[in-house]
């Protein structure tokens, strides 16, 4: 396990700008049902992995939480591992202890993940895997110098970005994935793709991070179906609520709260909430996993109709083309 200070959110990578991410405060009410805890049920998991030997797997956000565990794992079970992150010493760290080369971007900033892709695209002959895991949370709206809204670019746009110039080296791989993580405070998001980037106007952290979330599944499923036939597999999952102190970030004294022993049978540790992300990594059932949802191991129906509303994830896609100037085949 790696051990590193937890200064992400559970599932979303390495903090991005000047504040870490955070999950929603829907997320922190009580434990996930984690239908995955006995030895039966794990054995029945890794009879159905497939070999990572070979096989190339970036992970974003990586720098610790999550991440940095799913590096680890993955590491360890052969695969070739590019870890991603924005701040330089956890980065190398995590790389360093996983056997693994650090690569360094700042998605508040577009031009990071071009400059990332070209780099991972001159180092890597062959990628595998792009596990979209870095996002964050913020209190106020901040315009990015791309003239986005830094939630809205950090936790979609720039996935979108990094996917659409990778995709092609993607293809060339015998088995290639994409999975994003998400958060099941999709739940309760309402998202229109303008409001959503708009850099002025009413904001609320919360409602801003539920709708970069809810984006996450729309290009998840929108992928899917314009991939359907390609080979690649595609999915998102919500890791579940993972105890670090980011929660310092949201009022009531949260961040103590996560930080007592009373919090402890609420959240589970950085190396369960990488579980999810692993699993779909190594899975050989892409049927059952291909454009869907996952809350940590259990496909969930959507729970928001929007997730649902083809025509939104579409208009949501030729807006983060228009606004990556990325076009991704299909």
């Amino acid at each position: 396990m790696i051990s590193l200070p937890e200064t992400t959110a559970a599932g979303q990578g390495g903090p991005v700008g000047n504040r870490p991410a955070t999950h929603g405060l829907a997320e922190i009410v009580g434990a996930d049902n984690d239908l995955w805890r006995t030895g039966r049920a794990r054995e029945t998991m890794a009879e159905h992995e497939r070999d990572l030997a070979g096989s190339t797997i970036v992970v974003t956000g990586a720098s610790s939480g999550i991440g940095a565990e799913a590096a680890a794992k993955l590491a360890a079970r052969g695969a070739t591992v590019a870890v991603v992150g924005r701040s330089p010493e956890r980065t190398r760290e995590v790389a360093a202890a996983v056997g693994a080369e650090a690569f360094l971007a700042d998605f508040g900033r577009l031009d990071d993940v071009r400059s990332l892709a070209e780099r991972l695209l001159s180092r890597y002959p062959r990628i595998d895997v792009l596990a979209n895991n870095a996002g964050g949370s913020w209190p106020k709206r901040t315009a990015t110098v791309d003239g986005n809204e830094l939630t809205f670019q950090v936790n979609h746009l720039a996935p979108f970005l990094l996917t659409g110039l990778l995709f092609e080296r993607l293809s060339l791989a015998p088995k290639p994935r994409v999975i994003n993580t998400s958060s099941m405070t999709y739940r309760s998001a309402k998202l229109d793709p303008e409001i959503a980037n708009a850099t002025t106007g009413s904001f609320g952290m919360l409602g801003a991070y539920s709708a970069s979330k809810l984006a996450n599944i729309l290009f998840t499923r929108e992928l899917a179906r314009r991939t359907e036939g390609t080979g690649l597999v595609t999915a998102a999952f919500h890791p579940g609520a993972v105890a670090t102190n980011v929660y310092d970030n949201i009022p009531f004294g949260v961040g103590a709260f996560v930080r007592s022993p009373l919090a402890r049978p609420f959240f589970i540790r950085p190396e369960k909430g990488a579980g999810p992300l692993v699993h779909l990594v190594t899975t050989t059932d892409t049927d059952a996993i291909n454009g869907r949802y996952f809350h940590r191991f259990k496909e969930e129906e959507p729970r928001n109709e929007q997730a649902l509303d083809t025509d939104l994830a579409q208009r949501l896609w030729a807006m983060s083309e228009r606004l990556t100037g990325v076009s991704i085949p299909g």
